[in-house]
């Protein structure tokens, strides 16, 4: 009996959480395809009764705002943070995932209170150093950099716990071949372990891609800000363009749509994968 309706019971459970995760996307599409008068119309109308596609062609069309700009600005800064964050990450966590060293423990806990800490806290710390460092102005480098101190404790933490999970024996064989610990590495351990890099790959990406404050406090240059950025043209003192700024909403995160399904299934089995290892 408890067989039989769980059955039925988890599947209805998993489309009420998925109904509720995706109510705020759907009610933005809406949102964007209504006119404005049909926004506050009482009672609330739950899909366009009039569609309107106004909002979408002043986006693309860059009257209102250059969106076009605003996703070479978010693509420079996110791309710069993956490479960054990947390319410390990748060793820094083979080193602790593989060897033993004193204080290795605590080394990890320290990449889990960064991970922790909120943007805002260390937001004036990373603003000094920039600022004595001459990376305040008309430059992505700042950003760049202050998205990849998000990116590089998450993406250390997850690959750590993956190249921990490695069968030692691999190591082993390689070194009766011949292999020295750096040829190891990139030739058996990295290949086997790409599944995890593209994870921590996806989400720098994806940390940096939805950054504001980062972006609107050390980039002086308006025209360099990131896409996120946009929002605020709408944002008026008195009202709000709601319908422009769902449609914006919904085009900016087109790529992040798209990234999760190119590679999803290398999410799931990289975060399956590390979520059961080491």
């Amino acid at each position: 009996m408890k067989k039989r309706y769980s059955a039925w019971l988890l599947p209805i459970f998993a489309i009420a959480v998925t109904i509720v995760f995706l109510f705020p996307l759907y009610w933005m599409i809406v949102t964007s395809l209504k006119p404005e008068g049909e926004i506050f119309r009482s009672p609330i109308t739950w899909y366009p009764h009039t569609i309107d596609i106004k909002s979408y062609t002043e986006q693309l069309s860059g009257s209102s705002y250059n969106i076009w700009s605003g996703f070479k600005n978010s693509a420079i800064i996110a791309l710069g943070s993956l490479v960054i964050a990947t390319v410390l990450a990748i060793p820094a966590s083979y080193g602790l995932g593989r060897y033993k060293f004193p204080g290795s423990r605590i080394f990890l806990l320290l990449f889990l209170v960064t991970q922790m800490l909120p943007s805002s806290l260390i937001l004036t710390p990373l603003f000094i150093l920039f600022k004595h460092l001459g990376l305040i102005g008309p430059t992505y480098w700042s950003t760049i950099l202050a998205n990849a101190t998000i990116g590089i404790p998450f993406s250390v933490v997850t690959l750590r716990s993956y190249f921990a999970g490695l069968p030692k024996e691999l190591e082993e064989s390689a070194k009766i071949d011949g292999c020295g610990t750096v040829r190891t590495f990139f030739r058996i351990m990295l290949p086997i372990a790409m599944p995890g890099v593209v994870v921590v790959m996806v989400f720098s990406f994806l940390f940096a891609w939805g950054d504001l404050i980062y972006g609107m406090t050390f980039i002086s240059k308006e025209s360099m800000r990131p896409i996120t950025a946009g929002i605020y043209t709408f944002l008026g003192f008195q009202s709000t363009s709601w319908n422009n700024t769902m449609a914006f909403g919904t085009v900016s995160i087109i790529p992040v749509v798209l990234i999760f399904i190119f590679v999803q299934r290398y999410i799931v089995s990289g975060l399956t994968n590390g979520a059961v290892k080491g």
